[in-house]
């Protein structure tokens, strides 16, 4: 089996105000926006889809709760690129669950949740870089420089 993820779907309450919240507030484009699901390429072939939470459960045959626990995370060319992520969810409804600061693995980050719980992290790290093509790359930082 390959090592990889296709896609992340998250199961949403309420479709059109996560549409509104992920493409109006934070500028995503759709990559395919149907009645019943929206998908958004978010790089390196990677795709994020937004499920309404009672199809999610019923197509999965198990319950479904929103903001379940894991965290998605978008890596940032700057501290200031994170703190105007953090504004615009602000602005399009997010909850702040922590404000920008310095983290201790030596970058720069912040969390929110979108409308349904799903938490987000931006941050800064100076030890990985992301390629145009969204391929992430690591390398050892010291979190004390």
């Amino acid at each position: 089996m390959n090592q990889q993820v296709s896609m992340v779907t998250l199961g949403v309450e309420d479709l059109a105000a996560s549409r509104r919240f992920y493409s109006e507030g934070l500028g995503w484009t759709p990559l395919l926006d149907l009645d019943e699901i929206t998908f958004y390429q978010v790089g390196n072939g990677l795709a994020l889809a937004l499920f309404p939470l009672s199809d999610l459960a019923a197509d999965t045959s198990a319950p479904a709760t929103p903001g379940t626990p894991f965290t998605l995370a978008q890596n940032l060319g700057s501290p200031a690129e994170v703190d105007t992520a953090v504004g615009r969810a602000r602005e399009a409804g997010a909850k702040i669950l922590k404000e920008p600061q310095r983290a201790a693995f030596g970058g720069y980050h912040a969390y929110f949740a979108d409308p349904d719980g799903h938490r987000w992290e931006v941050c800064h790290n100076p030890g990985w870089s992301v390629s145009a093509d969204g391929t992430v790359r690591l390398t050892a930082v010291d979190p004390e420089s």
